[in-house]
């Protein structure tokens, strides 16, 4: 996720330089089981779906441009390898209260602990 998103953002960056049109990137993220399989008997496609699925989706929609993202159950898995930046509480639709985190890439400064 962390090379996607510095891509993204070295390519918007370029393009602002450049005088150029560009789009940024939310990328959300979520851990947990998944159902996945092929759907479709003309066009065939393979696909994932559930639970983890819409909550990941959840994380990208609640999340903002340039940043990555990720669940508490996500946050627990990598905080020992990732320094995360916690969020207030996010009420998300079809989900509840959600405490989220944005994965530090480096540019963001570090969060003032009073």
């Amino acid at each position: 996720g962390l090379e996607i998103s510095a891509f993204m953002n070295q390519r918007v960056e370029e393009k602002r330089k450049n005088g150029q049109k560009y789009w940024g990137m939310r990328m959300g993220i979520h851990s947990g089981p998944i159902v996945a399989g092929v759907i479709g008997q003309k066009k065939i496609a393979y696909d994932i779906w559930g639970n983890t699925v819409n909550i990941a989706s959840r994380m990208e929609s609640n999340g903002e441009v340039g940043k990555i993202n990720i669940s508490k159950t996500t946050y627990k898995l990598v905080k020992h390898k990732y320094r995360c930046i916690p969020r207030p509480l996010v009420d998300v639709h079809n989900v509840g209260v959600v405490q989220m985190y944005f994965v530090d890439d480096g540019s963001q400064k570090p969060p003032i602990n009073d």
